[in-house]
């Protein structure tokens, strides 16, 4: 495989929020070889955290600002929407990680006192947001959101209304790995691949630029 390519390294279903947080999916996938380290994307609301933290605990976190922005904007009345979406966009596109930061404080100053509830969807998890800054600049493009696995799911929702359900969860199962499978092969290319390696090697980035790397490549 490419290493420019990407491509669906497990594929599991569960039907609630106390089967996503069984890490015995992610076991089962370890030990079929699946690979996780880096940086987690996924929403606020996933059990998926929780059984990450067990079975690859030195993964990152990383919010998805698709749906943190949906769900901030929710909170809001439509007249100040407008604005406040643009802040959030000085957040998630700001040139590093400082400059995100102070971007959250603007923020929070600019609309705290009206909509706290808001505020509180960015400030709450300011740590898990902004993770994606620490990784190759290159990369952050494909680490924002949780977009390509959207879109690749929008395909598996069209196809399941047309057949009006798949009957078992087996042959849900394999349905959606077929059609994840086929449309793997149209997913963007992972821009900066070779520094795919040293993120999973441990190296260190700032402000999107290697300034560490780990000791076993650097020799």
């Amino acid at each position: 495989m490419p290493r420019s390519r990407k491509w669906a390294q497990s594929l599991d279903i569960r039907a609630t929020l106390d089967e996503a947080s069984n890490p015995a999916g992610l076991r089962a996938g370890e030990q079929q070889g699946l690979l996780v380290g880096g940086l987690a994307v996924g929403d606020g609301a996933l059990g998926l955290w929780k059984a990450l933290a067990e079975v690859f605990p030195d993964t990152h976190e990383q919010r998805c600002w698709v749906h943190n922005t949906a769900n901030v904007l929710d909170s809001m009345p439509k007249s100040a929407q407008p604005g406040a979406k643009k802040a959030i966009q000085d957040i998630c596109n700001a040139e590093d990680r400082d400059h995100a930061e102070a971007a959250i404080t603007t923020f929070a100053q600019l609309y705290g006192a009206k909509f706290p509830k808001a505020v509180k969807k960015i400030t709450d998890d300011q740590d898990q947001l902004p993770a994606f800054y620490n990784f190759p600049a290159g990369h952050w493009i494909h680490l924002r959101s949780t977009n390509p696995i959207e879109s690749t799911f929008s395909t598996v929702r069209l196809r399941t209304e047309v057949t009006r359900g798949a009957g078992s969860r087996t042959a849900a199962l394999a349905m959606v790995f077929k059609l994840v499978e086929s449309a793997q092969q149209r997913w963007r290319a992972v821009n900066a691949p070779h520094l795919v390696a040293l993120v999973r090697s441990g190296a260190r980035f700032e402000r999107g630029q290697l300034v560490e790397r780990p000791k076993a490549v650097a020799a």
